[in-house]
Order: structure tokens, then C-alpha cells, then sequence
């Protein structure tokens, strides 16, 4: 037997959160990995810390009702687990030649990472897209370099279809304006569409930074291209769909543009999510990122890059290995209105929040009858950490309590050793600015502040969810090395 089980007939709409919530009843889920794209319904594998659990979950699990669907269980074989290779067999063809942000060849200049263009084209559309025979497909694949890939088993039935094109920014922005000129004509041939919008797909998690802070970004992008642009609501995302929609309409030129200039932002989040996750990597042995694929804003983000978690994950060992096994303690601020949600109904959310990191979990009372925040104390290994963390920055987008444009960032609170806050600081606050604009997160260390009883004091953290989680664990680091210093 084995702690790795597949679970089928899975209903797409199913919410992630609620799947996990079910796993966790059975036992300390390690991994979970979405396996197929093209039929109607989900397909996962979930990995167990023991044969036990892995059992306890096949029996409850077997032929578990959710709304119309059954679920379909069986085991998945040891040899499959125990064999090297990464733990995200790619999803999308094998693009992990192109992980990694830099070349080994010494060359300075960072190899581009794989970041496919996603767009959505009515149904209508494909067969003139393919060609006869797939000819305009070819000619278009060869012209612009790129590989497409038109998914037209996905949602079977459904008014548009998703296309992939991998290739350089330039190959996709003329493959984009190929498609959407052989769209326009079959348009006007067929006389169906006035307007054709250009329909981006983008993960959830680089929304926030493509829109900007109160919406400037996306506004400069209309005012520079004359178009206008709107986001799909985050009430659409399913465990099936991460992706919002960004709808672009315009001229042709001008929705062309506004490409252009989407995916450079898109881009940049995602490389620099990439950078920070394989820090992460490398700052946590042996932290298994694909088992953060399960929030719902997740690290899903590297769809198109299956190689990035799995050489993440195979990162050159750490000297600050002790680091892993101990326990850290993290207070994290969340709004007052937003304690239910995280407590759940009867602690149930909070209970299966703190199994599946394996961390323990406490929310402070309220400093005072009007306190706008409440504090979160989180304690727990690093993994666990960037586990409970990522879950509940995922839980405050999901739930609303930051609207739909603004990206969640919060401040969260380390203590470290009075003695080493100085090396925090840096001569001159050179070190907290290097952290500063390395995370993009903003690093505070509260000058005179009393050391507590423990001779400790706050380092004050703000941030998105990556942001934060890299300044923690470059702060962590230099403790250590302090440490480590004076004990020698």
C-alpha cells in the first residue's frame, strides 16, 4: 500500500478550500497536484504523511457524495513515489528546460522565463484559427516561433476556448494579433461579431499587480492605448479555474497594444514570484512548494513552468538546515471583520488551517472594544509557517476583505535577539534597505525599543504574501548568522 491515493470525478466548481477541508479530516496531507485539464471533471492526487492516513482516507473517501458526483478513489503505487524525479510531472508538455532564471553558460544576462500567452476565443472561432487541413496554424506557429496549443477538449460545450502560445514576448504579441485578424475576418465573412474583445487569461495571484495600487496601472494602460479594459470577478474563480479574464476592447491596434503592455506587467509579477519562491527553496531544505499549490490564489501561479517547483524543490542543500526543525513564532494582523472567517464555523476552519501546516494557530484578544486589527500568533517550523501564512492571505482575497483591485498585504511582527537587530539595520540602514527593495516588502525596526524579558525586539514586517515570507526569511537568516558568530 501506499500514502499516495487519486481521487477522481471531482466536480469542477468544487472550491479548493473546501476540498482540503475534507482531506485534512483523514490525516496531514502533504501534496496535493491537479492532474488532468481536459475533462469535465477534476482529477487530484494527494499525498498522506502515512500509509495510515493514505487508508483511512481511501475508505472514508470511496464513493463520497458531492452534489451529483461520486468520487472515484484508488491508490497510486509506491515505486511512483519514491522514484527522483520532481514531484509536478509537467501538466503542459515539458517546457522544465526553460526553468530557472539564469543560464549556465556564464553569460550575465538572465534566460527568459517560459510565460505563455493564455487568451479565451469564442467556439466559432477555432476551426478558421486551426485552417484547413491546419495550415493557417502552421504558418502562424512558424512565422511567430511560438508553439500554440488550443485547448478544445477543455469545457466541452462552452462558448469559448482557451489558447496557449509559448514563446518570446515579441512571438506572442504577433501571434495574439494574427489570431485576432483571422477572428476579425471570419467575423466580417460570417457577419456574427461587431466588435471582437481580446480575452487575456491571467492567474489570480498577478491580478493584483497588473491592476496596480487604486487602479493606476490598468488606467495608464487604457489612456496609452485608447482602450478599455475590465477583470472578471473573483466570485469565478473554481478549483477549476484560478484565471480571471481580462477583456480588452478596442480597435484591433489598439487592443494589439494593450497587450503588449498587460503581459509586460503580468511578466514581471510572475518572474518575480518565480525569484522569490525558488528563494524560498533554497532558504527551506526540502520545503515542498507543490504543497502549497492548494490555496486558492496558490502557487498554482507557475502553471506554465512545472520545472521551476521541482528544481525548486531539488535546491542545493542549506547550512541554515536547524532552521527547519525550529520553531518560530509569527504574529500576523488581520482585519477585526475578518477573525469569523478564519475561526470557521465551531474553530472548524482554524482546526483544519492548523493540521495543514502543521502549525499551532491562536487568534489574540482585542486590544481594545474599537481595535481595527486583531493578531494572529502563528508558531511553527518554517514550512508551516509559509504554509498557515499563505492560507490566510489566500482566505482574506477569497472572502472579499480587500477589494477585488487591491492585492492583499499585511504586517506581520518576528522578534529577534536585541543583539543582532543592528546587523537587521545595517550601518546606516543599508541592510534594511537592501531587504527592502530585494522583498519589496517594508522591513521596520522600531529604534529605541526595550528588549522584552527575553531580551528580544520586534522587527515589523508589510507586504504581500512573497514579499513577506522572503523578508522573514532573509531576517531569520542574518539571526542566524549572528548567532552562530557569537558562539564561536
Amino acid at each position: 500500500r501506499s500514502r499516495k491515493i487519486q481521487i477522481r470525478n471531482i466536480p469542477p466548481h468544487l472550491q479548493w478550500e473546501v476540498l482540503d477541508g475534507l482531506l485534512a479530516q483523514y490525516g496531514t496531507v502533504e501534496n496535493v497536484e491537479q492532474v488532468n485539464t481536459d475533462t469535465e471533471t477534476a482529477v487530484v492526487n494527494v499525498t498522506y504523511a502515512t500509509k495510515e492516513e493514505a487508508k483511512v482516507a481511501i475508505e472514508k473517501l470511496s464513493g463520497h457524495q458531492f452534489e451529483n458526483y461520486s468520487f472515484k478513489i484508488s491508490y497510486i503505487p509506491d515505486e511512483e513515489v519514491s522514484s527522483p524525479p520532481p514531484p509536478q510531472r509537467s501538466r503542459r508538455g515539458g517546457h522544465s528546460s526553460r526553468e530557472r532564471g539564469s543560464s549556465p553558460g556564464g553569460s550575465s544576462q538572465p534566460k527568459q522565463l517560459d510565460f505563455p500567452l493564455r487568451m479565451l476565443v469564442p467556439t466559432q472561432f477555432v476551426g478558421a484559427i486551426i485552417g484547413k487541413e491546419g495550415l493557417t496554424i502552421k504558418n502562424l506557429t512558424k512565422q511567430t516561433q511560438s508553439k500554440v496549443d488550443i485547448h478544445r477538449k477543455e469545457n466541452a460545450g462552452a462558448a469559448e476556448k482557451p489558447i496557449t502560445i509559448h514563446a518570446t514576448p515579441e512571438g506572442c504579441s504577433e501571434a495574439c494579433r494574427m489570431i485576432l485578424d483571422i477572428m476579425q475576418k471570419e467575423a466580417d465573412e460570417t457577419k456574427s461579431a461587431e466588435e471582437i474583445p481580446l480575452k487575456i487569461l491571467a492567474h489570480n495571484s498577478l491580478v493584483g499587480r497588473l491592476i496596480g495600487k487604486e487602479g493606476r496601472n490598468l488606467k495608464k494602460i487604457e489612456q496609452d492605448t485608447g482602450t478599455k479594459i475590465t477583470i472578471s470577478p473573483l466570485q469565478d474563480l473554481t478549483i477549476y479555474n484560478p484565471e480571471r479574464t481580462i477583456t480588452v476592447k478596442g480597435s484591433m491596434e489598439a487592443c494589439s497594444n494593450a497587450e503588449v503592455e498587460i503581459m509586460k506587467k503580468l511578466r514581471e509579477a510572475y518572474e518575480n514570484d518565480v525569484v522569490a519562491v525558488n528563494q524560498q527553496a533554497n532558504l527551506i531544505p526540502g520545503l515542498n512548494l507543490s504543497a502549497l499549490g492548494i490555496f486558492s490564489t496558490g502557487l498554482s501561479m507557475l502553471p506554465s513552468t512545472p520545472g521551476t517547483r521541482g528544481a525548486a524543490a531539488a535546491a542545493p542543500y542549506h547550512p541554515f538546515s536547524v532552521s527547519a526543525r525550529e520553531q518560530e513564532v509569527v504574529n500576523l494582523f488581520i482585519p477585526t471583520q475578518a477573525v469569523g472567517a478564519i475561526i470557521g464555523k465551531k474553530g472548524q476552519h482554524i482546526k483544519q488551517l492548523a493540521r495543514f501546516a502543521g502549525a499551532s494557530i491562536k487568534i489574540a484578544p482585542a486590544e481594545g472594544p474599537d481595535a481595527s486589527e486583531r493578531m494572529v500568533i502563528i508558531t511553527g517550523p518554517p514550512e508551516a509557517q509559509f504554509k498557515a501564512q499563505g492560507r490566510i492571505f489566500g482566505k482574506l482575497k477569497e472572502e472579499n476583505f480587500f477589494n477585488p483591485k487591491e492585492e492583499v498585504k499585511l504586517e506581520a511582527h518576528i522578534k529577534v535577539p536585541s543583539f543582532a537587530a543592528g546587523r537587521v539595520i545595517g550601518k546606516g540602514g543599508k541592510t534594511v534597505n537592501e531587504l527592502q527593495n530585494l522583498t519589496s516588502a517594508e522591513v521596520i525596526v522600531p529604534r529605541d525599543q526595550t528588549p522584552d524579558e527575553n531580551e528580544e525586539v520586534i522587527v515589523k514586517i508589510i507586504g504581500h504574501f512573497f514579499a513577506s515570507q522572503t523578508a522573514q526569511r532573509k531576517i531569520r537568516e542574518i539571526v542566524q548568522q549572528v548567532k552562530q558568530q557569537e558562539q564561536k
